[in-house]
C-alpha cells in the first residue's frame, strides 16, 4: 500500500455522511465547523463560499472544494443575504437532499469524512480550502463521479448509499492527488514530502517495514542519495527527520491496532520493533501524550453521538 493510501485508510469510512442541497433565488446558509474533512461539489449553478479567516471564493458549476480544518463557513448566492443555520435547512431533508427557498437553480452535493485523531498527519498538511476548477483538464474524473453522485444520492435503489460513499471517497483521493501535483504545498508537511521523489521513496520504505531498525544511512543508500542530503531534504519537506518519522508512523500504526482492541499491548509493541513494553510505552507517550493502555480504553470515535 502506498503512503497516501496508508494514511487515508485511517479515515473512518463508517462515519462518512453525504447529502445534497437544492436552493434558488436569494439565499445564504451558515454551517458549523465540520467534525472531519468536508468535501462538496457544485452540480448546478454557482455560490459563494466564505470560510472563517479566509477570503470568500466564488464557485461555479463543476467546481469541487475541500475543507480540512474545523472552521465555520457559509454558502450563499450573495454574501449580503442574511444567513440561516444549516440545521434548519437539513432538518426536513428527504432522500438525502435538503431543499431551501425556490429549490431551483442551485444543486450541491456534500460529504463529511470522519477521521481518527492520528489522521492529522494528513490533515495538518492541507490548507483550509482546496478548490478544483471544474473546467480544468484534471477535473474530468471528478465530473464523471459527480454526475453519478447526483443520480445515486436521491435514489432508493438497493446499494445506493454504498455507491455514494465509494464515489465520495474516490473523489476525495482524486482531489488530494490534484493538490499534490499542483505544487501548492509550500510549508513543511507530510504531503509536501510525498511530492519529493527521494523523500517519497524514503516514506514508502518506512511504511513497508515500520518494525525495521532503520538508520539514516540505510535509508539514504536505499533511495540513492547521501546521508546528509536525505536528512536535509526530509526535514525541509516533512518538518522532521527520517528517524523521527519512523517513530511517528509506528505510533500511528499502534493507535490503529489499539483501536481494534485485539491483541495485547505487548504484542503490538513487538510487531513494531520494540523489545520491551517499557520502550514501546515511552515512545507511545512521547507521540500520543498518553499510555497505550489509556489510549485503548478511550471510547471509540463518535461514541455517544447521534
Amino acid at each position: 500500500m502506498d503512503p497516501l493510501s496508508d494514511v487515508l485508510s485511517q479515515l473512518d469510512a463508517h462515519s462518512s455522511f453525504f447529502a445534497g442541497l437544492e436552493a434558488g433565488g436569494e439565499w445564504a446558509i451558515r454551517f458549523p465547523a465540520p467534525d472531519g474533512i468536508k468535501f462538496n461539489a457544485i452540480v448546478e449553478g454557482s455560490c459563494w463560499l466564505a470560510v472563517e479567516g479566509e477570503p470568500p471564493v466564488l464557485l461555479r458549476q463543476g467546481d469541487c472544494f475541500l475543507l480540512s480544518q474545523r472552521r465555520p463557513f457559509m454558502l450563499a448566492s450573495d454574501l449580503g443575504v442574511e444567513a440561516v443555520e444549516s440545521q434548519e435547512v437539513y432538518r426536513d431533508a428527504k432522500n438525502g437532499v435538503a431543499r431551501y427557498r425556490d429549490r431551483k437553480g442551485f444543486f450541491l452535493i456534500g460529504g463529511r469524512f470522519g477521521f481518527c485523531e492520528e489522521a492529522r498527519l494528513l490533515l495538518d498538511g492541507l490548507p483550509a480550502i482546496i478548490v478544483v476548477n471544474g473546467e480544468s483538464d484534471q477535473a474530468c474524473v471528478l465530473q464523471w463521479a459527480l454526475q453519478r453522485l447526483s443520480c445515486e444520492l436521491p435514489s432508493t435503489l438497493p446499494g445506493a448509499s454504498l455507491i455514494v460513499r465509494q464515489l465520495g471517497h474516490m473523489m476525495l483521493v482524486h482531489v488530494l492527488r490534484l493538490y499534490l501535483s499542483s505544487g501548492q504545498a509550500h510549508s513543511a508537511s507530510w504531503l509536501k514530502g510525498l511530492a519529493d521523489p527521494k523523500v517519497n521513496a524514503t516514506i514508502q520504505a518506512i511504511h513497508a517495514e515500520p518494525q525495521r531498525r532503520w538508520t539514516v544511512h540505510e535509508l539514504a543508500r536505499l533511495v540513492g542519495t547521501s546521508r546528509s542530503t536525505l536528512a536535509l531534504r526530509f526535514k525541509q519537506a516533512v518538518g522532521m527527520g527520517p528517524l523521527a518519522y519512523v517513530v511517528q508512523w509506528r505510533m500511528q500504526l499502534a493507535g490503529r491496532e489499539l483501536r481494534k482492541r485485539q491483541g495485547s499491548i505487548s504484542s503490538i509493541g513487538q510487531s513494531l520493533g520494540y523489545d520491551s513494553d517499557s520502550a514501546f510505552s515511552n515512545a507511545f507517550k512521547r507521540v500520543m501524550a498518553c499510555s497505550p493502555r489509556e489510549y485503548r480504553d478511550r471510547p471509540p470515535p463518535g461514541a455517544g453521538v447521534a
